[in-house]
């Protein structure tokens, strides 16, 4: 039989870690993602057309500017406040709360900093204002069904790839 390739209508697997310009690792998933090459996902495009042509255990590095990848870092997404103000459930780094603002529009925001008395809070992606590099090691490749053409893999099989 011949070796699968990453191509239209494949279902690809794969592995990954997410450093930044210094080398810093942001994120890493240890166990295999999958999607349909071509098909619906939410995958970065620059990130799917680096995996374009590659076989199982092929090591593919993809970087993005900010841009390509959460956008730059939006200093209007970040407040601060006294922490009296802020109930006690959400005082702590890492703690994430759900605003709306009076449009009706709701987005998360996670406690960022908190030192003499003020706590801030951040709505932007954590990595967003960051040019970054996936390293992806392809884990697997198989014929993707019908089904999975129109729809995608299925969401057990499919955790967000920011």
């Amino acid at each position: 039989m011949a070796e699968q390739i990453v191509e239209q209508h494949k279902v690809v697997s794969f592995v990954y870690s997410i450093v930044d310009a210094s080398g810093e690792l942001l994120e890493q998933s240890d166990l295999p993602i999958s999607y349909v090459h071509g098909g619906k996902h939410d995958l970065f495009e620059k990130v799917e057309q680096g995996l374009d042509g590659s076989i199982v255990n092929d090591m593919v590095e993809v970087s993005l500017t900010p841009d390509e990848a959460f956008g730059p870092h939006d200093p209007e997404l970040t407040y601060t406040d006294s922490i009296e103000n802020v109930p006690e459930e959400f005082r702590s780094v890492g703690a994430e709360v759900e605003m709306m603002n009076d449009q009706g529009d709701s987005r998360k925001f996670t406690v960022t900093r908190i030192e003499n008395g003020k706590l801030t809070v951040d709505g932007n992606h954590p990595m967003a204002g960051k040019a970054i590099t996936f390293r992806i090691k392809v884990t697997a490749i198989r014929d993707a069904t019908p089904a999975e053409i129109t729809n995608g893999v299925e969401a057990m099989e499919m955790p967000v790839l920011h």
